[in-house]
Order: C-alpha cells, then sequence, then structure tokens
C-alpha cells in the first residue's frame, strides 16, 4: 500500500469517528437519579435535569458534588462507547 492510500484511508477513519462522536448522545446520573445529565460525543453537555427534592434539602455543596460526579460518569460512557466502536471498525 503506497502512503496516498495510507492517507486516504485514515482521512476515511478520521470523517467515520467524527459522525460517531456527533451522533452518539449518552445520558448519565448520579444520587440515584436525583441529577441526570445528557453529553454529546463530542463532550459538549447538552443538558442537566435535577429532580426538585435536591432543593427541598438546601444542600448546595451536596448538589454542586451530584452535577460533577453525573458530568464525569458521562464522560466515561462517551469515551467507553466510542473506544469500543473504534475496536469494532478497525481496518
Amino acid at each position: 500500500m503506497d502512503m496516498r492510500q495510507l492517507m486516504k484511508q485514515a482521512q476515511k477513519m478520521q470523517e467515520q469517528l467524527q459522525k460517531q462522536m456527533e451522533a452518539t448522545v449518552v445520558e448519565a446520573t448520579a444520587g440515584g437519579g436525583m441529577v441526570s445529565v445528557k453529553m454529546s460525543g463530542n463532550k459538549h453537555l447538552i443538558s442537566i435535569q435535577v429532580d426538585p427534592e435536591v432543593f427541598s434539602g438546601g444542600d448546595r455543596e451536596m448538589l454542586q458534588d451530584l452535577i460533577v460526579a453525573a458530568v464525569n460518569e458521562a464522560v466515561r460512557k462517551v469515551d467507553d462507547q466510542l473506544s469500543g466502536d473504534r475496536k469494532s471498525t478497525r481496518l
């Protein structure tokens, strides 16, 4: 295989990965579902849902911790999903 073919193949794989990232959306929760986040495959936060019960306690630190935990879980899920996709599409 010559260098041009390798470059074309690499570009095609990069384009496929970009499409997969754009199409990927994961959801993650923390605190037993008290905080839920959606994140794109590009690791852009799409939405955050907070159960109203969280606000009734007035514990701001707990809410902050739950948001951080949910976002970190979403990042992990994106990484897991995309690395799994790459393994299945290797040439």
